[in-house]
């Protein structure tokens, strides 16, 4: 196991024990009592606890301490579940971390409700920071949350506006554009410059930080591309191709698109943008083919080693200033995006 493993398992242990010791338990009416159950429900599955990870190695990387950082990992790991139960209700997806989807389990609107409720409780975190970390430095965690909020939730739109009006004219660059608001802003652009800013860090290092982000946000949203098509469903969480039934655009069917003749581009264009139900067990089957034999899946995976790649150039340049320990869990956090089976 690398230390980066060891990191992640004790600090999904420890944002774990401050989440659930700090969401309501248990209530007169039931119905309020019911609501308390389902909030804890994504929290308590089994999962990466990944960006609450990354921003408290960038803050100790930094000089700065846990205790200083529970609350603002806590409330990312909010984020991350409560958006989720968002996503797969727009995704129409019905496994989340190797259990029925929230809305699945309870229908639409509770599931909704629940992810409005985790939203509420991840401001609360972000108030009490004024307890930990001061007036201005939790204003200044904030104000990253929201930039991170708008921008997650503008490449969603993009990801969804893409399927809605069924658009397959698109290339590599519409794939990384959309990758960097949907998933790097909040999987590592905002974990690592957050941590980094509650320890004190000098913003010379803001630019860098992002940029390092940014490639590695994108390659961690590749490797789930690829795993959702070729992954083992019990590591993995969620449901094997599942992006083909969603009519998902990735850089994997992107690159099938450009690779297919004229006949088979008309196939995948008719089949990926059926409604779920109407699509068949068969014509998934036919899909996976072609992606196998043009090479499409090779092809993401080439381009995720070259973004991480990237990411550990642009993070030497400041490995100089900070903990040389954390330098360490930080690189190899970065060949963890890439190589993950989970």
């Amino acid at each position: 196991m690398t230390q980066f493993e060891q990191a992640l398992q004790r600090y999904k242990a420890l944002v774990n024990e401050f989440i659930f010791a700090n969401l309501p338990s248990g209530h007169e009416i039931p119905e309020i009592g019911s609501l308390y159950e389902m909030m804890k429900d994504y929290p308590s599955r089994i999962g990466k606890g990944l960006r609450p990870s990354i921003l408290l190695i960038f803050c100790r990387a930094f000089g700065g301490s846990e205790e200083k950082a529970i609350n603002t990992a806590a409330a990312l790991e909010l984020f991350q579940n409560w958006i989720v139960i968002h996503d797969d209700i727009e995704d129409g997806s019905e496994l989340r971390r190797g259990q029925p989807a929230l809305h699945v389990k309870y229908g639409i609107p509770l599931a909704l409700n629940a992810g409005d409720a985790l939203a509420g409780k991840m401001w609360e975190f972000l108030a009490n920071n004024r307890k930990v970390i001061g007036d201005q430095r939790a204003l200044d965690v904030i104000e990253q949350f929201l930039h991170m909020y708008n921008e997650t939730t503008a490449g969603q739109h993009i990801e969804l506006s893409w399927v809605k009006n069924r658009r397959w004219d698109l290339t590599r660059q519409d794939y990384f554009n959309m990758c960097r608001r949907k998933t790097a802003w909040y999987t590592c652009i905002t974990p690592a410059w957050t941590g980094a800013l509650i320890a004190g860090a000098d913003g010379k290092h803001r630019e860098t930080i992002f940029k390092f982000g940014t490639e590695v946000g994108v390659a961690f949203q590749i490797q789930d591309d690829v795993l959702n098509l070729a992954g083992d469903e019990k590591k993995y969480g969620k449901e094997i191709l599942g992006d083909l039934w969603e009519g998902k655009r990735t850089l994997i069917t992107i690159d099938l698109m450009e690779k297919a003749s004229p006949e088979e581009k008309r196939f995948l264009t008719r089949t990926l943008d059926m409604p779920r139900h109407e699509k068949s067990g068969t014509d998934i089957n036919e899909m996976m083919k072609m992606i196998r034999r043009y090479g499409s899946i090779e092809s993401a995976i080439k381009t995720s080693v070259e973004l991480a790649t990237n990411a550990r150039a642009i993070f030497a340049d400041i490995e100089k200033d900070i903990d040389r320990q954390q330098c360490v869990i930080i690189n190899e956090m970065t060949e963890f995006m890439i190589n993950r089976t989970f």
